[in-house]
């Protein structure tokens, strides 16, 4: 009981303190309020949920005595409870199927599926956005003038132009396309940074739970990861929503974007594994990876990977093609991994 309220409580006023440097406008401090959900996720994982729950709500708490309630909530709602979620529902489990193998430490469980956590990820990421879009506008078109003023406001101070004076950018002949551009793409990427803020933040607490010893579930085979069947749907309903008006395009917009993102990390997931046979899988990889962190469009082809993988099973074909066998390191598709 002691390590349940010490934990929880510490957790809670480190997740309170990487939050609220935000306000100090630092480079680090965006770092840190991007790891925000790391000790309620640590906390979940490493002790129990209870622990985390109670690490989110003492972590707002904190946060309250120094932010009025907008930014609490901001807080509450779009960083501890996802965390704390996610790091639940990484530690479900059921007993597995009659006749499996038994482990030393009791009957063998079958462990809430990793792509489920990602989409998990995706549908937070979407929802979260959702819920702050009213703040800036009660239509669409609202939403995207409020944008539209704040990104030329930005620009104005940053180079010096009066309010009264012509926008100019440099290189740039039309100025109100490009700042209807960025008012337009900013919903869809801020919901896709919310995505992977939350899987890397996921990623790095099992991680650091997992070193400590304290992770109940074993690490999972990351490049055998599998989404859910009725994930390509979803994608293409998604996309086919966010042509619809009003604010049901618009969040359909958002959960376009973040589906893509969780078809990124099945993507890399496929790569992964098709790479392991290869003796230069190191090099391959690093220049895919810097390949996405200096281009950028690199992800998109990762992200047809991964929706080819999700439609006719890549990973299988290529290494039936191989050898006859498996998915380098692929358990066998199992009910879990299904939409209940």
């Amino acid at each position: 009981m002691v390590q349940f309220f010490t934990v929880g409580l510490g957790a809670g006023a480190v997740a309170a303190v990487t939050f609220s440097v935000l306000a100090s406008g630092s480079s680090i401090a965006l770092l840190l309020f991007y790891l925000a959900p790391l000790p309620v996720m640590i906390a979940a994982l490493g002790w129990s949920h209870w622990t985390g729950l109670l690490a989110a709500l003492s972590g707002t708490l904190a946060v309250s005595f120094g932010f009025n309630l907008p930014v609490v909530l901001v807080f509450l709602v779009g960083i501890a409870l996802p965390a704390w979620w996610l790091g639940y529902l990484a530690l479900l489990a059921r007993p597995a199927a009659a006749g499996a193998a038994t482990i030393a430490a009791g009957p063998a469980l079958d462990w809430y599926p990793p792509g489920r956590l990602v989409l998990w990820a995706a549908l937070l990421g979407a929802l979260l956005v959702a819920l702050a879009v009213p703040a800036f506008g009660i239509d669409p078109d609202g939403v995207r003038a409020t944008l539209k003023t704040g990104f030329e406001r930005m620009i104005r101070q940053n180079t010096g132009t009066p309010a009264d004076a012509p926008l100019v950018l440099p290189g740039v002949t039309d100025p109100e396309r490009v700042l209807d551009a960025l008012a337009a793409a900013l919903p869809p990427a801020l919901a896709s940074l919310v995505t992977v803020t939350l899987l890397f933040n996921l990623w790095l607490a099992g991680r650091a739970v997992s070193v400590s010893g304290r992770l109940p579930r074993p690490w999972p085979v990351l490049s055998a990861l599998r989404l859910p069947m009725a994930s390509p749907v979803l994608l293409a309903l998604s996309v086919a929503g966010s042509f619809l008006p009003g604010f049901a395009g618009l969040a359909a917009g958002l959960l376009a974007a973040t589906l893509s993102i969780a078809f990124a990390a099945l993507g890399l997931a496929v790569l992964h594994a098709l790479a392991a046979p290869m003796k230069g899988r190191v090099l391959v990889l690093s220049v895919l990876y810097a390949g996405i962190l200096l281009l950028g469009w690199p992800i998109l082809a990762v992200t047809l990977v991964g929706l080819a993988d999700s439609l006719i099973d890549l990973r299988g074909r290529v290494a039936r093609d191989r050898r006859g066998g498996p998915p380098p390191g692929a358990p066998p598709r199992h009910p879990a991994n299904d939409p209940e």
